[in-house]
């Protein structure tokens, strides 16, 4: 799934966000809106992971969906 459709389907994702990575806040997400990169760096600070495993987790998510 590319970026353009994950923004278009933004809210119904979020709640798969949030039971996947449950640390994120509703915040995150809005404040995310489909930009993989800032979602990288919040699971980055609220799981302390490194940037390419944060990477590695969203595509893996995508590809599920």
């Amino acid at each position: 799934m590319n970026e353009d459709r994950i923004k278009g389907q933004w809210k119904q994702l979020s709640g798969k966000l949030k039971e996947k990575w449950g640390k994120l806040t509703d915040d995150d997400l809005k404040q995310a809106e489909g930009t993989s990169e800032y979602l990288a760096g919040r699971l980055q600070e609220r799981y302390g992971i490194a940037k390419d495993e944060a990477h590695k987790q969203i595509n893996d998510f995508q590809k599920g969906l």
